[in-house]
């Protein structure tokens, strides 16, 4: 039996009530633990993490969507962030690099369940993706539902992998797959300036030019303040540290400073093992000094 880590987007942020019922429904299921319920009203999304092993996790991942499927309308759901499905997106995460099979097939048996039971096309992306135009979810997801509903089968990006070409009609799609741990960091400026905030956010993304393996987007927050909002799909390649460095760079040029970060869901150990080793220059520091993690190994 292998340990999963999901960490399903839900597409909302605002009602504690919808909220909770979905977090239910992942706890319903024996032998999934609970690990981390996050949202956001300026986003109208929130992230929940658990883990368990390939069978119990894929009934809550599966609980779950059908949860959000029945309490999310996306005709009536505003959010700055992109979205095209109640349950947005459902990532099966490995917490061993061998374990990366495992999520695949997940990942796979998930959305053919989903399609089937539920009438909700799914698209398998990232390391779970059968074709090249499905491995990136922002090529998937383009401009989110209301755009999915017109062009839903119209190329590969836009057809699914399981079920009709045919969006959920309230629902709308969901995006199932297996992937390296992501982190999703916000940075938050003291300034009401958004043109600022996505000027920065281009300039640091990969896609434009900027640091790899980091996608960006600016926002502005319900209190005027604006976000970087950002994804790092492999810290190991650019970390929260080097993004902070980054924007505060840009930011300070304009006469901003940056007011605080935020860390969305949970962060991988090894992410603040190396974290530290650049802040602090120690560079032999290492997971072996972390005493949390000397106690579960001789526990484990």
């Amino acid at each position: 039996m292998t340990l999963i880590e999901c960490i399903p987007n839900f597409s909302e942020g605002r009602r504690p009530e919808v909220i909770d019922q979905i977090s239910a429904a992942v706890s319903s299921v024996e032998g999934v633990s609970l690990l981390d319920v996050q949202s956001d009203p300026t986003h109208n999304r929130c992230v929940v993490t658990f883990v368990g092993h390939e069978g119990p996790i894929a009934e809550a991942a599966f609980r779950s969507i059908k949860k959000a499927a029945e309490l999310i309308d996306l005709n009536r759901h505003e959010g700055a962030h992109p979205r095209f499905g109640a349950a947005d997106v459902v990532p099966f995460v490995p917490l061993r690099s061998e374990d990366t099979p495992a999520c695949i097939e997940t990942a796979q048996l998930l959305a053919r369940r989903v399609a089937a039971e539920l009438q909700i096309p799914a698209f398998l992306y990232e390391d779970a993706a059968r074709i090249p135009e499905h491995r990136n979810l922002a090529v998937i997801r383009g401009k989110g539902f209301e755009e999915m509903r017109e062009v839903i089968g119209s190329e590969p990006s836009k057809t699914p992998d399981e079920g009709e070409a045919r969006v959920h009609a309230t629902a709308g799609a969901v995006a199932i797959g297996a992937r390296f741990p992501l982190i999703a960091f916000n940075v938050n400026l003291e300034s009401d300036d958004l043109d600022l905030a996505r000027r920065i956010a281009v300039e640091i993304r990969e896609r434009d030019g900027g640091l790899k393996c980091v996608k960006a987007m600016g926002l502005q927050l319900e209190d005027g303040a604006v976000q970087v909002s950002m994804n790092l799909t492999d810290y190991r390649v650019t970390s929260m540290a080097d993004v902070v460095a980054a924007i505060g760079d840009r930011a300070t040029a304009a006469g901003v400073p940056i007011r605080e970060s935020e860390v969305v869901g949970l962060l991988p150990q090894d992410a603040l093992v190396r974290l530290a080793q650049s802040a602090l220059y120690a560079t032999g520091f290492s997971r072996d000094q972390v005493l949390e993690a000397q106690v579960l190994d001789t526990l484990l």
